[in-house]
């Protein structure tokens, strides 16, 4: 790896680091339970793209195949969270 893509490498990994700890604050304060149900996608979807970028750094195809379950299984607890906030119930 060059020493281009390893400084952009490191450079992605911190801004990722910074908004996973910004929307960890709006996790904790937020006003509302809607505010805290986006910042936990928010959360997911940077720790997905944490991994995303880690796999590029080493080049290894587990970490695409964990990310698309950090995907999978983040996209169903939104829909899981939306419908308990909407309706109040999960199960029907």
């Amino acid at each position: 790896m060059t020493a281009l893509v390893t400084a952009a490498v490191a450079v992605a990994l911190s801004c990722y680091a910074v908004a996973i700890a910004l929307a960890f604050v709006r996790l904790v304060r937020g006003p509302a339970a809607q505010d805290r149900v986006l910042a936990l996608d928010f959360i997911y979807i940077n720790g997905m793209l944490i991994v995303l970028v880690l796999g590029v750094r080493y080049g290894s195809s587990m970490y695409f195949e964990s990310a698309l379950l950090i995907a999978l299984v983040g996209f169903v607890s939104s829909a899981a969270l939306a419908k308990f906030l909407l309706r109040g119930e999960v199960i029907e």
